[in-house]
Formats: C-alpha cells, sequence, structure tokens
C-alpha cells in the first residue's frame, strides 16, 4: 500500500487544517508555528529599538529613522520564504530563539552595512528565550482573540439576539424536567441564550495579556551586571506596554501564565454556553418548532429523502467539546511550572491555536444553522393547545391569594387543581367548568375564563427588551 504521508503537498493530519480550513484560515495570521516566528521577531526589533531610542547602553548610537523602518519592514514583510530560512538555521542552531538572533542579525547586516557599529550586539541583548516567547505569545493570543475571534463571537451573540427579538411575541409550551410547564415566548427564550453569552463575551473582552522581560530567573542579573545605573525595571515596564500588554513585574524566568488560564476559562464557559443553545435549539427542531431551511441540491439522509439533519448544531457540539478540552487542559497546566521553570508550557502553548480553531469552527456552524431556521409558530400553539392543564398554575396562585385576602372558598387550591390535573389531558370545557365552579370574584373569574395557554405567558415578551440594557 502507498504510503499517503510521502504525498506532496502533504495530506493534512487533523481536520482544521484538511476539510474545515477555510473556516480557521484567518488564525493562522496570529497562533500558527509561523505567526510565533514572525512575533518573535516583532519582539526581537523592537527591543533593538528601545534600547537604542534610550540610550540604555552608554555610548551605543540611536537607530536612523530609515534603520528602525528597515527593521520593522523585515516583521511587515515576513513571509514563507523567512519561515524557510528559519527552519534552515534552527536545523543548525537546535534552538528556535537562537534561530530568531541569528535570522534577524543577518537582516540588520544589510539594513546598517558600514554603519554597524556594535548595534548587532544589541540583538536578544539580556534575554533569556522566555523573554521573547511570553511577549510573542500574548500579541498572538491578543491578536487573535480581537482580530478574529471576538468579532466572530460578537456577530453571533448578535443574531442570537435578532433571532430573540423577531420571536418575543411567540408563545410556546415550557419544558421543565422534560414535561410540559408555564408557557413563555420562544423569542424569550432564545433571549436567554443571548444574555448569557453577551455575559461571557464582556468576560474575555476585558481580558488582560500580560507580559515580562526580565532576564533569566526574573532578577534583572545580566541586565544590571552589564550596565549598572539603567533603571532596568522602567526599561522593562515601558517596552512591555509599549507593546500593548500589561507589564507583570513578579516572574520566575517564565511568566506566570494566570492570564492565559483566567481567559480560556471565560472562553471554554461561552462554548458551554454556546453547547447549551446546540441542545436547546436541536431540541426544537426535533419537536417541530423550526424547520430547517435547505439549499437546493443538498441532501439530508443518504437514505431517507425527507430528512433534513440539524447537522450544523451537531457539528458545533463536537468541536465545542474538543475545543473546551483543549483549552481547559492547557488553562490547568499552564499555571504550574517546577522551580524556575520546565518546558510543558512550551509544548502546551502549540495548542492554542487548535483550541481556538474548534471554537470558531464551531461558531461558524452555529451561525449557519440559525441562518437556516424558520420558526413554527404552529407547531408551538398546537402543543399549547393539547396542555390546557398548565394553567393549574396561575389559578391555585390566585386562589392563594384571594384566601390571604378573607374571600371564603378558596380553601386547598394547590390540592384541588392537582386533583383536576394530574396525570391527564384537560380540555379548555373542562378547566372553565371547573372555574366556574370555585367561587371567585366575578372580575377574577372572568379573567380566567378568558385565560388560555397562549395568552399565560407573564412578561415574557417583555423581558426580551432587556437584551443589550446590561
Amino acid at each position: 500500500m502507498a504510503s499517503l504521508a510521502d504525498a506532496s503537498p502533504a495530506i493534512p493530519l487533523g481536520a482544521l487544517d484538511g476539510r474545515y480550513r477555510p473556516v480557521v484560515a484567518p488564525l493562522v495570521d496570529y497562533l500558527s508555528e509561523a505567526a510565533l516566528n514572525r512575533e518573535r521577531v516583532h519582539v526581537e526589533v523592537e527591543w533593538l529599538i528601545h534600547l537604542t531610542d534610550r540610550h540604555v547602553v552608554p555610548g551605543v548610537r540611536e537607530l536612523t529613522g530609515a534603520e528602525k523602518d528597515g527593521l520593522r519592514a523585515v516583521v511587515a514583510d515576513f513571509g514563507p520564504d523567512d519561515v524557510a530560512e528559519l527552519k534552515q538555521i534552527e536545523r543548525e542552531t537546535v534552538h528556535d530563539v537562537k534561530a530568531v538572533e541569528y535570522y534577524l542579525k543577518k537582516r540588520l547586516a544589510t539594513i546598517l552595512g558600514a554603519e554597524a557599529d556594535g548595534i548587532p550586539e544589541l540583538v536578544h541583548f539580556c534575554c533569556t528565550s522566555e523573554d521573547v516567547n511570553n511577549l510573542s505569545y500574548a500579541l498572538m493570543v491578543k491578536g487573535a482573540v480581537e482580530q478574529v475571534w471576538l468579532p466572530r463571537a460578537e456577530a453571533l451573540v448578535e443574531q442570537v439576539a435578532t433571532m430573540a427579538r423577531d420571536l418575543r411575541d411567540v408563545p410556546l409550551l415550557a419544558h421543565t424536567h422534560g414535561q410540559p410547564a408555564t408557557p413563555t415566548t420562544m423569542g424569550k427564550e432564545i433571549a436567554v441564550l443571548a444574555h448569557r453569552l453577551g455575559r461571557q463575551l464582556r468576560q474575555v473582552r476585558a481580558a488582560e495579556f500580560l507580559g515580562k522581560l526580565n532576564g533569566a530567573t526574573g532578577t534583572f542579573g545580566a541586565h544590571v551586571a552589564a550596565v549598572p545605573d539603567a533603571d532596568w525595571p522602567a526599561i522593562s515596564r515601558s517596552f512591555v506596554e509599549g507593546l500593548g500588554l500589561t507589564w507583570n513585574p513578579l516572574t520566575t524566568q517564565i511568566e506566570s501564565h494566570d492570564w492565559q488560564a483566567e481567559l480560556y476559562a471565560d472562553v471554554a464557559r461561552f462554548n458551554r454556553v454556546l453547547h447549551n443553545l446546540c441542545t436547546d435549539v436541536w431540541t426544537y427542531i426535533s419537536m417541530g418548532y423550526f424547520a430547517q431551511v435547505r439549499g437546493q441540491g443538498t441532501v439530508g439522509s443518504s437514505t431517507m429523502p425527507h430528512k433534513v439533519n440539524p447537522i450544523r448544531f451537531e457539528n458545533a457540539e463536537a468541536n465545542l467539546e474538543v475545543g473546551n478540552a483543549l483549552l481547559d487542559v492547557l488553562a490547568a497546566t499552564l499555571v504550574q511550572s517546577r522551580l524556575q521553570r520546565d518546558l510543558t508550557d512550551s509544548s502546551m502553548q502549540r495548542n492554542i491555536g487548535t483550541a481556538f480553531g474548534h471554537s470558531l469552527l464551531a461558531i461558524d456552524n452555529v451561525s449557519r444553522g440559525l441562518a437556516g431556521l424558520d420558526a413554527v409558530p404552529e407547531a408551538m400553539a398546537a402543543d399549547l393547545d393539547a396542555n390546557w392543564e398548565v394553567l393549574g398554575e396561575p389559578i391555585q396562585s390566585a386562589m392563594r391569594a384571594l384566601g390571604a385576602q378573607g374571600v371564603p372558598g378558596m380553601e386547598n387550591p394547590y390540592e384541588r387543581l392537582k386533583e383536576l390535573t394530574r396525570g391527564r389531558r384537560i380540555t379548555a370545557d373542562d378547566l372553565r367548568e371547573f372555574v366556574r365552579g370555585l367561587g371567585l370574584p366575578a372580575e377574577v373569574e372572568k379573567r380566567f375564563l378568558e385565560l388560555t395557554p397562549q395568552t399565560y405567558v407573564g412578561l415574557a415578551p417583555r423581558l426580551v427588551d432587556f437584551l443589550g440594557a446590561e
């Protein structure tokens, strides 16, 4: 049998780089190995510019504007050829960050020419690899969240909120424990999910992205030994904050990754609420409350022509579960490190892109699934009309209130309604006959004779209006 591993171009091992690649491709610019190397170059370039701009090392000149532009162009133009070149250098160094240092020094020789003046020696000056890596990962994750994941998630939540508003007045038989219960509206039920998702997004938007630059054990030891008169904490802080990150002053060799654990927990919680949306909508589809609109030519079942399967929601469930498994292990593992450091975080962080990829894929599937639904109010109305016993709740509640006010004949309301309704279906006529025999005040009796399961929705439509008011 021929080996598929020998195919050219390479056959993807995972689904994200195979059939799902078009959906997750935007994450490649932020969370791929190539993006990591580009951010490493970015951090090294900006550190060199930062050192020379502030005359940190006595006697070293500032870079000219043209030289800075040339260095920053190395980052802006970073592409496939640079990725290949770095791989080749790394084969010799067997060290990824050292490869970046040599790569940049090679570019710097061209940019500076005969005017080098010792400046190349400030590339990676006083840095441990983790100084570069932690800042690179923070920039990568920040970019992926703010530029890709959050916009897609926000668009989905707005789609859910719009659906809730559109269905705010459509009566729905609620189910608690799977049993017919107090009616609501479909809009209110969807609004609950939109509200929950929106709250989790606010947590994600508030995330901090921390970074450090303080040497091999977080002490600025090499920095002080090399240039004792510099204010190294201030230099470090201004550099990290200049990258758009939050400075962490107290670390071991590694930045502690607590911010990553916090962020991944928030994203995972969003995913779990979204999973709840998938299972609820799937159930509504199975009950006939939503019809799926299928494009011409698509196939629902390979053998049953009548079927349209809710595959978008099922696909989303699976991807949310895979993504959350990764997010959970990232959050649990990254906050642990033996003494000054071990390398488990290095291997772990290479899975960040996969975790966000599965979440992004789920968001895409849910969005497409919701766009293919049409509400079926008639099916919802039919279920309501078949369950008049749900009006036992408001009647016994009104009787309790009347009994508390001293109205005679209102004793044991719960038990009387239980005897009428439990374990059996009743009709509108059954209920109205019962109401007429209760001896209710005339205006209360009139109210309950006019009440139907379709109109017993409380304030459900109004509650939808709280969306966006948080």
